[in-house]
This record gives structure tokens, sequence and C-alpha cells, in this order.
């Protein structure tokens, strides 16, 4: 069984965003020379998420706004953890939006639905923050 593992970076331009790093993911399918396996894909830090669905904005503009009612931003001192920083919000939104997927790879393809694509949600962003890639198979 052949093992591959590589980081990506990323830096957001807003505090919350959504990047479809599908193109990211399989460059490093190419690079791993695996066939058959699987990839693990996982936000290296506390606020942020990796998940799978649809690239079409009208449904990220959605994301957005069923996150912000369920954990809004503001006002800061509506959470307990804000004493010492202002990004509660992104640690709940992590929490409901999932830290990482793991996908089947098949004859060197990711294994996907028709509509399925790899994002990063970024919850607390405008900093340089990691993505782990971890491959495994033949």
């Amino acid at each position: 069984m052949k093992s591959y593992r590589k980081e990506l970076w990323f830096n957001t331009t807003q505090r919350r965003q959504y990047i479809n790093i599908t193109p990211e993911v399989l460059n490093c399918l190419r690079e791993s020379g695996i066939k058959e396996g699987l990839v693990l894909v996982n936000a290296m830090h506390i606020t942020a998420s990796v998940f799978i669905n649809d690239d079409e904005s009208g449904l990220h503009q959605d994301f957005e706004k069923w996150l912000e009612g369920l954990a809004p931003e503001k006002p800061h001192n509506q959470y307990k953890h804000n004493s010492y920083e202002d990004n509660a919000d992104a640690h709940l939104k992590r929490s409901i939006m999932g830290r990482e997927v793991v996908c089947a790879i098949t004859d060197g393809k990711l294994d996907f639905g028709p509509w399925e694509q790899i994002f990063y949600g970024e919850f607390d962003g405008m900093r340089r923050k990691r993505i782990l890639v971890k491959i495994i198979g033949e």
C-alpha cells in the first residue's frame, strides 16, 4: 500500500468564505499515483471546515444565511468564548459543517456523484490556514 501526504495553504480575503478545492485535491491524487484507495481531506484549523456539496453560488449564500441564523457572529458578547477572541461563532459553524471528508478513489478518479465537489469553508479568515490531504491505496 502507498501513502501520500500534502498540506494545502490558503489565505482567504473575507472572514467567511467557501473555496472549491476539488482541483487541488485532484492534483494531489495525480501526484500520488494511487489508483484505488481513499483520500482524507481535513481542515487543520478549528474554525474551518471541509465538506462536499454542489458548486452553486445560490447554495453558498444559503449556507451563509443558515449558519449565520444558527450562530450569528455579532454581537460578540453573546458568547462566553469571546472574552479572549471574537470567533466563537466560527467554532460553532465548523461543528455544524464538519472537519473532514473521506472519498473513495476508483480507477484514479474521485468516485463522486454528478454534482459533488469538495469545499473549504472558512469561518474566521483573512489569515493563512491549511488543509491536510492524505491518500492511501494502491
